[in-house]
């Protein structure tokens, strides 16, 4: 009986997702929920060889560009960004507020304006998909990097090392379990900052194919291009927390 607990402990979460299919798929046929309110999940499924593959794959590949390259620009621009706000106390009141003005309004507010100034292309949707990640990455890889115990601050200055060898011989180790976290949330993020931009201004696109079937009424569709999306989520999280225990494993705490 122990075991059989344990093994349902573990597998907690697939059951759950599995009960919670069934009862969909049930409740839309018992109570004949039509397809345009709520699609069945074997509509769904379904629905995914009604669209071809160059299709899907055209708009994943779309939507995949614009996360990965508006992430990679705000994690290239974080990490100078906080060490600079570290180094100096008038950057940090300065900058700081400016951040959190630019966190506070609303992307999309802001994403109808910067097509318009911008124009239709890539450049709109990759800023904005920056908008939303840098921030979390520069809030914590400050907090990291300032999470240094002030004893080995002054040993290292005592012994004469540069300042470039305190960050990348201290702090930035220090830092590193702040910026995989920080990483972890924003690269997710960076998925909902792409199609919130593809909602604006696209021609493809996942955020685009949700935006078109739900006005021509076909979910199924729209459910299908929304799974896609939970899945880039999930794979890109899972590579953030890959490269963790790759190269950074020693930042993990002890296994129990």
């Amino acid at each position: 009986m122990a075991k059989i607990m344990k093994h349902l402990n573990r597998h907690a979460p697939a059951i759950t997702l599995v009960l919670v299919v069934l009862f969909w798929e049930v409740a839309c046929r018992v109570f004949d929920v039509p397809t345009f309110v709520l699609p069945r999940p074997s509509q769904i499924v379904a629905s995914f060889g009604q669209v071809p593959l160059s299709t899907w794959l055209a708009n994943i590949w779309a939507t995949l560009q614009i996360v990965i390259i508006g992430f990679l620009i705000s994690f290239a621009l974080s990490i100078p960004l906080a060490m600079m706000l570290v180094n100096s106390p008038l950057m940090s009141r300065t900058i700081v507020p400016l951040l959190v003005i630019i966190q506070s309004t609303p992307i999309v507010a802001i994403a109808p304006i910067l097509v318009v100034t911008l124009g239709a292309g890539m450049m709109p949707r990759i800023i904005i998909t920056c908008l939303i990640t840098f921030f979390p990455l520069v809030v914590s890889t400050t907090t990291g990097l300032r999470a240094v115990p002030e004893e080995l601050i002054e040993l290292s200055r005592s012994l004469k090392a540069t300042r470039s060898r305190e960050y990348l011989q201290i702090r930035l180790p220090y830092a590193v379990p702040y910026i995989i976290g920080a990483a972890k949330v924003s690269v997710t993020l960076a998925v909902i900052g792409a199609v919130v931009a593809e909602f604006v201004a696209a021609d493809k696109g996942l955020g685009y194919m949700i935006l078109s079937y739900t006005s021509l009424f076909k979910l199924s569709q729209a459910f299908v291009a929304l799974l896609i999306l939970l899945a880039i989520s999930l794979s890109l999280y899972q590579g953030v927390a890959l490269v963790e225990r790759s190269f950074f494993g020693w930042s993990l705490p002890p296994k129990r």
